[in-house]
């Protein structure tokens, strides 16, 4: 929890700051704990606790739809079919469809049947605060059982009808569903009159409109595994998210190997490609949530070529010698700081 909080801070901490001049009010922020991770929501302008409320109400009922481990959620019942059709909601096939198609960009890198692979590592809080060695590692069989299950091909959706075709196969919507939940605030803050603020689900930045003089934030990106949050760098936007994938958010370390949650679907191994971090710069929380992890599970030069031909996306790699390597439009189109 202290790591969190750390990261949740480093990350808020220039947009804070910065926000202070020129604002007409003080701002309202309520912060708690939801999607497995600590979330904040901040209104500088035209908001209320009404609506801070709703925003974290939205987070749970989206938790409830997509958690693979909610008994009852659309993706634990569809999980659970043994391949019979489930009826899910409208959100849940969005959902699903969004990370159908990131299966065909990224050639399958990204694929949301990755859950029994994620549950066999089980890289999560709960277990490495009860064992961090060798034991951890699965065995060569089991990740190769696990591996072929993995296929997003085995999705079905037919409407609000998904079927999972291959019914040993496990959805798991963790890589995207951060980002459409922010998403998703954020329509319902602008729906509501909000002009100014900023959401942080976990460390999905999503800034809404300027800051109260006009101004961009800026959002801090963090120095891989400092264990108090210090700033690498930090890029200024307006109406942006700001998203980050890397080894260091949940990892073991094993025969002087570090073993992160960002899993190889060809192998079944964690990735082990040169590169501590992906951040993405995109309009949509979504797509830099996808984005983020097709363009770590790339590398640093298939990365950067993906992020070059996508329109409204900007990244920087951070390699495993603390260089930091940007997009065409870090520091031209968008302000950077690297520290």
């Amino acid at each position: 929890m202290k790591k969190l909080y750390a990261i949740l801070t480093v990350v808020l901490l220039f947009c804070q700051l910065f926000s202070a001049c020129g604002r007409t009010a003080e701002p309202l922020t309520k912060t708690g704990f939801c999607l497995n991770t600590v979330i904040e929501v901040t209104i500088f302008e035209n908001g209320s606790e009404a609506l801070l409320e709703e925003c974290f109400s939205l987070a749970e009922t989206y938790e409830g739809y997509f958690s693979a481990t909610i008994p009852d959620s659309d993706i634990a019942k569809i999980n659970a079919s043994a391949g019979t059709p489930v009826t899910v909601h409208d959100e849940t096939a969005e959902l699903l469809s969004i990370g159908i198609a990131y299966g065909e960009l990224s050639g399958g890198r990204f694929d949301i049947t990755i859950g029994g692979l994620s549950e066999l590592w089980d890289i999560s809080t709960k277990a490495l605060l009860e064992q961090t060695d060798a034991s951890m590692i699965p065995a060569n069989n089991q990740i190769e059982q696990a591996l072929s299950d993995v296929d997003y091909h085995a999705v079905r959706i037919d409407g609000n009808v998904v079927t999972l075709q291959n019914q040993d196969a496990r959805i798991d919507l963790g890589g995207i569903a951060k980002g459409y939940i922010a998403d998703r605030m954020k329509e319902f803050l602008i729906e509501n009159g909000v002009t100014s603020g900023f959401i942080n689900l976990g460390g999905n930045v999503l800034v809404l409109g300027p800051k109260p003089d006009g101004s961009p934030c800026s959002i801090a990106i963090q120095r891989p595994f400092s264990e108090e949050g210090d700033v690498a760098a930090s890029v200024k936007i307006t109406d942006q998210t700001v998203v980050s994938s890397g080894i260091y958010e949940r990892y073991f370390e094993a025969g002087g190997r570090i073993y992160h949650h960002i899993l190889d679907t060809a192998t079944g191994y964690p990735y082990d490609n040169g590169l501590l971090s992906v951040t993405v710069i995109t309009e949509n929380s979504v797509d830099g949530d996808a984005l983020s992890t097709i363009c770590f599970s790339l590398g640093l030069t298939d990365g950067m070529e993906l992020i070059e031909r996508t329109d409204g996306a900007e990244a920087v790699f951070i390699t495993d010698d603390e260089t930091l390597h940007t997009s065409s439009g870090i520091g031209t189109d968008i302000p950077f700081t690297e520290f």
